[in-house]
């Protein structure tokens, strides 16, 4: 990302991975995203790249870029978000599920089916390349296959009801000026469930430095969501499942930045090491609260909160 400014005023420039550009999915991809995050502008603080010349992406020299507005705002870490803030996402992420996409065709477009990943593959090519996370990744190695099917088998049945949404709206993705969020890094928007997304952006939100549930948060943001979206149900251990796709996914690709699959340079190697290290153990975590917040869900479902 790079800050530019000119006389007609400050933008902040975002280049675009040259290896993500390269799959054949990639441009269609950021170009539908950028549609969503256009017509989501209209009901939210989101930002959207501009439009110039007809395109919100601009090759220069084999390399593609968004250009946006420059925002004057910060995102929260964990230690720094309160139950204000939580309430006020929610309700924001009830207002982007309640909005009328349907200009835009996606035909299941990233609708969160989650391949069946061969990790032994990784796990061997670590092994060869003696990379540190060799033992954690092989401690919970038979663990990521269960949960890869249950995420599958979770994505097969929520898929039936869909919404468009960000689906990345974690507090890194929110700058906030004068209490006041600007919604950014739509590149991730698509089709998913509702309520998989909102428990995903719940514990997002409440989740503190630590990685531990902060139970006051997370029933601000569900408390804010509910006043405009309404009744709340699912099943719920179903939708917590569904949950690990995405963390297995990035799991996936950063095992492949870490052995040199898919990366540009050194330091993107070693990010995604640091990365892989990072993804075990939230997985980890996420399969431990489960049962937790299957419990919350139910009794929010019941208002006895």
């Amino acid at each position: 990302m790079y800050a530019v400014e000119t006389t007609l005023g400050k933008y902040a420039i975002k280049a675009l991975n040259p290896q993500i550009m390269q799959r054949p999915e990639a441009m269609q991809n950021f170009l539908n995203s950028e549609h969503i995050a256009t017509i989501a502008a209209n009901h939210t603080p989101a930002l959207p790249a501009k439009i110039i010349d007809g395109t919100p992406i601009h090759e220069m020299d084999n390399q593609f870029y968004l250009v946006f507005n420059w925002a004057d705002g910060e995102s929260l870490k964990p230690d720094q978000i309160n139950n204000d803030h939580c309430e006020q996402i929610g309700t924001i992420l009830a207002v982007i599920h309640k909005t009328d996409f349907s200009e835009i065709a996606l035909r299941n477009y990233g609708s969160g089916h989650s391949s069946l990943t061969d990790w032994n593959v990784h796990l061997r090519k670590g092994q060869e390349n003696n990379t540190d996370w060799v033992n954690p990744l092989q401690e919970i190695i038979d663990k990521l296959y269960e949960w890869n099917a249950q995420a599958n088998k979770s994505a097969e049945i929520l898929t039936s009801e869909t919404v468009i949404s960000h689906r990345d709206l974690d507090p890194k993705n929110v700058l906030w000026c004068r209490d006041n969020p600007i919604l950014i890094d739509w590149e991730a928007a698509g089709l998913i469930n509702p309520m998989q997304d909102l428990l995903e952006t719940a514990i997002y939100w409440s989740e503190n430095e630590t990685g531990s549930m902060d139970k006051k948060r997370f029933l601000a943001f569900i408390d804010g969501y509910k006043k405009l979206y309404g009744t709340l149900q699912a099943n719920w251990r179903l939708v917590l499942e569904s949950g690990f796709s995405g963390k297995l996914g990035w799991l996936d690709y950063n095992l492949k930045r870490s052995l040199g699959m898919e990366c540009s340079d050194e330091d993107e190697q070693q990010m995604g090491t640091n990365q892989v290290n990072e993804t075990i153990h939230a997985i980890k975590r996420y399969a431990d609260m489960i049962p937790e917040l299957e419990s919350w869900m139910h009794l929010i479902q019941l208002n006895e909160y």
